[in-house]
């Protein structure tokens, strides 16, 4: 097919995708096609936070966190430590993408149009307190590193959560998301601030990017992770900025630096060597146990366009209307996404707890081989040494019988 042209511009022609094709893109840009496809080691989790742009950290600990959950689905040999090794190292740091997560540090100067923005009276989660801030501020000037534990406040009341903080832990966030302060590692969940002047590698990009830098870096970025998007995804959870965005991926598209793409009749861009992805093959030999805020599943809305799979996290659901579960995971079985499982580890018994197995396939007994030395590697990742599955459902229907000889060729 021929280029198409705009006034002086030439526009690459639409690349049509199947759906299966769309998925397979996905996944490879996501590296979920195949074990490990970041590689090993610390090595590995510093390669899988570069390519991925950010990792979300969420305090959910019902089974190994999220940013743990994220990068043990990626990278050989993971250990919940290397995050802290890559920040000591300041190979990535914490901050804010449209959620809290890890960022390569190389992207560190496209934290700062947030940072400005905060500091110039852009209202984040709490008003601002300057005396408190100050206060908190000197402290760490004169004794360096310090948590908001270390900070006097009254012991005798119970804290009620977020809503309950204290005005130097208040203080200490609004200077963190201002960008006085870095988090240079966690004790436990909790935050350790020092001063971004004394965090920083030496020689880092310190210049603030201009409008245009910002918007075509959150394209490349989205677009080497997913492959391709729609101007809406890309802009997701990032405030007014969609039109922006929108228009900066036309001008990227007249200048050949993106191509068109369509999936079943819906319009996305991608970058211009995606079909030499499409090349790679994806395992059909494996199974993934997906965390809820996974990058690859985070936009629930894509993930039902894309792999047709409708999925929320019931967290959040009252408990009586919970079909699937408090915290049901999604189930990756080669390009496919056949169920969701809900579990959670007792850590004193190390027994990891299936509450509920919802199977999503007409293939149940190919899937439950496959999913065998996936749960057993889930169940030694959360610290457990056996595992109890409570409930085996199917939108197929189940019987009995069937449930329950799923449920023994699952016990470990």
């Amino acid at each position: 097919m021929a280029k198409s042209c705009r006034g002086n511009s030439v526009i690459l022609p639409p690349l049509e995708l199947t759906q299966k094709q769309a998925c397979k893109l996905a996944l490879v840009c996501q590296g979920l096609h195949k074990n490990f496809a970041f590689g090993q080691g610390i090595k590995g989790v510093n390669a899988a936070v570069k390519h991925l742009s950010y990792i979300q950290i969420d305090s959910i600990s019902v089974i190994q966190r999220a940013h743990h959950h994220c990068l043990w689905s990626r990278v050989k040999n993971y250990q919940p430590d290397f995050i802290e090794q890559l920040i000591a190292q300041k190979q990535i740091f914490e901050y804010w993408s449209h959620a809290a997560a890890y960022l390569p540090i190389q992207d560190y100067r496209f934290s700062l149009p947030k940072k400005h923005a905060i500091a110039a009276g852009e209202k984040h989660w709490r008003e601002k307190n300057p005396i408190a801030e100050k206060r908190v501020l000197k402290r760490i000037q004169q004794e360096g590193p310090l948590r908001a534990k270390d900070f006097e406040h009254d012991h005798t009341k119970k804290s009620n959560g977020w809503w309950d903080w204290k005005p130097d832990k208040i203080a200490l966030e609004q200077l963190f998301i201002e960008g006085e302060l870095m988090v240079v590692e966690r004790q436990g969940f909790h935050k350790v601030y020092d001063l971004t002047e004394r965090v920083l590698p030496a020689g880092i990009d310190t210049t603030v990017p201009s409008a245009i830098e910002f918007e075509r870096h959150l394209i490349s970025r989205y677009l080497c992770a997913h492959g391709f998007a729609s101007a809406p995804q890309i802009s997701y959870l990032r405030k007014g900025l969609k039109s922006q965005i929108t228009q900066t991926c036309e001008q990227m598209l007249e200048n050949s630096e993106l191509q068109p793409v369509t999936v079943a009749g819906q319009g996305y861009y991608a970058l211009p060597n995606v079909t030499d992805l499409l090349k790679q093959s994806v395992n059909r030999n494996q199974v993934q146990i997906l965390s809820p805020f996974d990058n690859a599943v985070i936009q629930r809305k894509r993930l039902s366009e894309i792999f047709s799979f409708d999925y929320q996290i019931e967290c959040y659901v009252p408990p009586a209307k919970r079909q699937y579960g408090y915290f049901s995971l999604p189930l990756l079985w080669g390009a496919e996404f056949v169920g969701r499982m809900d579990a959670k580890i007792d850590r004193k018994t190390q027994l990891l707890h299936i509450q509920n197995l919802h199977l999503e396939t007409s293939k149940v007994d190919d899937f439950i081989k496959v999913l065998q030395p996936s749960l057993k590697a889930f169940m030694q990742f959360n610290g457990g040494n056996d595992m109890q599955v409570h409930k085996v459902t199917s939108n197929q229907g189940l019987a009995a019988n069937h449930q329950a000889d799923i449920k023994k060729r699952l016990q470990m």
